[in-house]
């Protein structure tokens, strides 16, 4: 028994020592600069992307990304999803979390992966996406993810700009793009650190872009801050050559690029021939060109519905508008191209457009033509004789005003579609005399410092989107308790409520009428009673700025506000001040306020402010700060009433 006590040792000790070690520790939050901690809620450690282009119609994209995240805020770090259809695969997803110390808590198996199509009632789609959820219940905590996407759609290049949210440092980043010499890689640099540049090789017959970035501070969330993409670093990415299912194109102009496109969808426009001639009645002894095109444009809202297609191709090739003309749905591109076919038989030459929509979406980079579109509109350039302004038409909407683009697709560009190729050009834009808000209010008060008011506010271009989205889409109940859950004041009942549509005019408007009931409003404070006439128009401060300014100033919105406001007094009370006109003229936009009693005893308030569109340097966020503070100060003065003696 004792000959076999060595040996029984040696056999467990082979076997304690055939256990595989724990992984080594990686990833601690300790070795995460202090300098890229602070003020940050996730650090990206590491952003190492791989962009192989096969040929001029497959490319490869591989991303090995890790990121800490710090606080709940950056929860959302902590999960991933990958989209992938008929043209697009995702080879893998692979994921690690890891605690505070680096220590691997958990790998990502593959039941934990979610695979589920995109769908909804307005979508046919080939779209899936694989889903991933390594957060964690306690920050800090760090995520891995590996994955891995083959494309044949070519006519789209990955992007690169790993500082994509505020609030996320990043530590370290690569882009490695490796081409075909004779698929030359077209990019733009966008606010690169000084110093940074493009290392290029040419190994066996590639050539192979590479660019490197480390220790970016996070970026703070800014008032008034241009969007997110015009300041952080990024390299835009496009093909010259490219190939989409046998569909061979080049983005290297805007030209070729719109010539690809229009090619693809051309031949798409024949109208069965009683729909033809129904057109052809319909404007039948009809002159005018913008008259035969309203009447189209009301055909086309009155007897289709908006369904997006995302099939393959079909993300770039309309359905045929005949079609469109037997279902009665389409998407962008088919009701666009649809539309165009009825103008067409109409006699009013039209052409359909590529745009990047979106009320938050900036504009399209002019100079670097690429693919940077999601929507498709129609454009009638001005007839010869006609009116000289270009018509412009929202096709998947049933609501939307003729001729009205508004938030979601003006004042940026578009990409015309012509025989001739792409022509790149401005759609319409929205300035304060098309922006307007314009009400009338009374405010009744009673003795005992109470009230009630009434008030009919008109809104027009893009003051009155939200407001057109309310009336066509929302029931009373509904409006109701968005204009309650919005009205700034202390203590009030919304007590009548309608939206109606304004009369026609240049611009689409909704007049929305209101009353309120407002206990407590002004109590009498002894013979004396403070109220500010201005219920409803007032304009916050703006926060203070902490430390130094980092983002120039981005005033990306136009509008004139005009109110006038009589104030009804209870008897027995008679103004005691007034306060002083306020005058106010500067880069950013105009102010005035002033009061005044009238002789039928009621005293008039009239407030007009204008704000200006405009892009200007950092230094300049100095005076528009002044500007909002003197604004505010301004909305919160008060008249003073006196109560006459018995």
């Amino acid at each position: 028994m004792k000959a076999l006590l060595p040996f029984l040792a040696v056999l467990l000790l082979g076997s304690f020592s055939a256990r595989p070690a724990a992984p080594a520790p990686k990833y601690a939050v300790a070795d995460i600069p202090a300098t890229l901690r602070e003020g940050a809620n996730a650090v990206l450690r590491a952003d190492d992307e791989v962009v192989t282009v096969k040929s001029a119609g497959r490319l490869v994209h591989t991303v090995h990304r890790v990121i800490t995240v710090l606080t709940a805020a950056g929860d959302d770090y902590g999960r991933l999803g990958e989209y992938y259809s008929d043209l697009v695969a995702l080879s893998y997803l692979r994921g690690a979390v890891y605690d505070a110390d680096g220590r691997l808590l958990h790998q990502l198996r593959p039941s934990e992966i979610h695979d589920q199509g995109v769908s909804g009632n307005d979508l046919m789609s080939d779209l899936r996406v694989r889903y991933a959820d390594l957060r964690q219940p306690q920050t800090p905590y760090t995520v891995e993810f590996d994955y891995e996407n083959v494309s044949d759609n070519a006519l789209f290049y990955p992007q690169w700009q790993p500082q994509a949210e505020e609030g996320l440092a990043v530590q370290s980043a690569t882009l490695r793009v490796t081409t075909p010499a004779a698929l030359p890689l077209r990019y733009q640099e966008r606010q690169l650190p000084a110093g940074t540049a493009v290392a290029r090789t040419s190994p066996n017959g590639q050539e192979t872009y590479a660019w490197q970035l480390a220790n970016l501070p996070a970026v703070d969330e800014e008032e008034a801050a241009p969007p997110l993409a015009d300041r952080t670093p990024a390299v835009a990415l496009a093909p010259g050559p490219f190939e989409v299912q046998g569909h061979r194109g080049a983005a290297t102009s805007w030209q070729s690029l719109g010539q690809w496109s229009y090619e693809l969808n051309a031949g798409r426009d024949a109208l069965p021939p009683a729909l033809a001639a129904k057109v052809a009645a319909l404007v039948s002894g009809v002159a005018d060109p913008r008259l035969r095109a309203r009447r189209v444009y009301e055909l086309l809202q009155g007897s289709t519905r908006y369904i997006s297609v995302q099939l393959g191709l079909g993300g770039w090739q309309t359905f045929p508008a005949s079609a469109v003309a037997g279902s009665g749905y389409g998407d962008c591109k088919a009701l666009s191209n649809y539309a165009v076919a009825l103008l067409g038989a109409a006699g009013v030459p039209a052409y359909a457009a590529l745009v990047r929509a979106g009320a938050d979406e900036p504009d399209v980079r002019a100079d670097f033509p690429s693919t940077q579109f999601n929507h498709v509109v129609v454009c009638v350039p001005p007839a010869k004789g006609g009116p000289a302004d270009t018509l412009w038409l929202e096709c998947t909407s049933q609501t939307n005003a003729f001729g009205y683009m508004g938030g979601f697709t003006g004042n940026r560009h578009a990409l015309l579609l012509t025989p001739a190729g792409g022509k790149l050009v401005a759609t319409p834009r929205y300035g304060p005399a098309e922006n307007r808000q314009v009400r009338r209010l009374d405010l009744f008060l009673d003795a005992t410092g109470s009230a009630t008011a009434t008030a009919r506010t008109l809104r027009t271009g893009q003051e009155q989107d939200l407001y057109a989205g309310l009336l066509h889409e929302l029931g009373p109940v509904e409006q109701k308790k968005y204009v309650t859950d919005h009205l700034r004041l202390p203590t009030f009942t919304l007590t009548r409520l309608s939206l109606v549509a304004a009369p026609a005019g240049p611009m689409p408007g909704v007049v929305e009428h209101l009353a309120l009931a407002l206990p407590g409003f002004a109590p009498p404070s002894g013979k004396r009673v403070f109220i500010n006439p201005n219920l409803l128009s007032r304009l916050p401060a703006l926060p203070a700025q902490v430390g130094e300014r980092q983002s120039d100033l981005w005033l990306d919105h136009a509008s004139l506000h005009a109110d006038t406001v009589r104030l009804h007094l209870p008897a027995g009370f008679h103004p005691e001040t007034l306060p002083a006109p306020v005058q106010l003229s500067t880069a950013y936009g105009t102010y005035a306020s002033q009061y005044a009693a009238l002789p039928d005893g009621t005293i008039q308030y009239v407030r007009r402010l204008e704000l200006k569109r405009g892009h200007l340097p950092k230094t300049a966020y100095a005076g528009y700060f002044d500007f909002r503070r003197k604004i505010s100060a301004a909305d919160k003065m008060q008249v003073v009433l006196l109560k006459t003696e018995s």
